[in-house]
């Protein structure tokens, strides 16, 4: 369990909270349970180094506050919006028996011994934390899934998650899925067929341009001929001039 030095605060004003900021500490306050509200002060590089570490909003902290210690709960974090940098804590005291809802990360272990794995599965986590309904004293740290002997196409569900009687899910009803091995996504392509000398699409178009120029030919042909008839051709052989109908 990770420990803090912490410093009881006075200050009622916004200078007096820079001050504090100024000096290389960030404002906090505790609060949960019967007991009153309690502010303080803890050092910013000492606590950076506890928010780098991994689930810092999981984990039970002792606080040390003028030589007092207690067990408290990082429940929420601010950050100046233009340096990132933290600026005020918010912790929870931890109480028997009091129950609070918190989101726990999942953790998998043994990858080097799943089969799915080594055949190139891939692990699809559905879910990289879940929300619990537990006392404050029994939160877990993670919830551990080994992936020893899983292959591809098995899942993980939360019935899979071994937990205390009292650390139940806020999803109630449903047994859902943590994660999957799934098989691998990336697939060989096929090798591409040999290429002739013209391709298959110069071909086309090529034998589409000879049949327009027959079309055409055809038809200049017909013109032609139409063209070669003399006046008088399209009459009749037996047919007369109006003139001698009649004599």
């Amino acid at each position: 369990m990770n420990s803090l030095e912490a410093n009881i605060r006075e200050n009622s004003t916004k200078g007096q909270l820079n001050s504090i900021r100024n000096n290389g500490n960030v404002p906090a306050i505790i609060y949960g349970g019967k007991d009153q509200n309690q502010k303080i002060y803890i050092s910013k590089k000492l606590l950076k180094t506890l928010i780098e570490k991994e689930n810092f909003l999981s984990n039970i902290i002792t606080l040390n506050v003028d030589g007092k210690s207690q067990n408290v709960l990082p429940r929420e974090v601010k950050y100046h919006i233009l340096s990132d940098e933290p600026t005020h804590v918010d912790f929870l005291r931890v109480l028997p028996g009091v129950k609070i809802k918190i989101e726990v990360p999942v953790k998998f272990i043994n990858q080097e011994k799943s089969p799915g794995l080594k055949r190139g599965g891939v692990l699809n986590i559905v879910r990289r934390k879940v929300e619990l309904n537990c006392p404050s004293e029994k939160i877990p740290e993670s919830l551990t899934l080994d992936l020893d002997g899983i292959d591809i196409g098995e899942s993980f569900k939360i019935s899979s998650v071994k937990l205390d009687a009292e650390v139940v899910p806020t999803i109630q009803g449903r047994d859902f899925v943590i994660a999957t091995l799934a098989a691998p996504t990336v697939m060989k392509e096929p090798e591409k067929p040999a290429e002739s000398e013209t391709p298959e699409g110069e071909e086309a178009a090529e034998g589409a341009e000879g049949a327009v120029a027959a079309a055409e030919g055809d038809k200049q042909a017909a013109d032609g001929s139409k063209g070669d008839k003399k006046e008088g051709d399209d009459k009749k052989p037996n047919e007369k001039k109006p003139s001698e109908e009649k004599k």
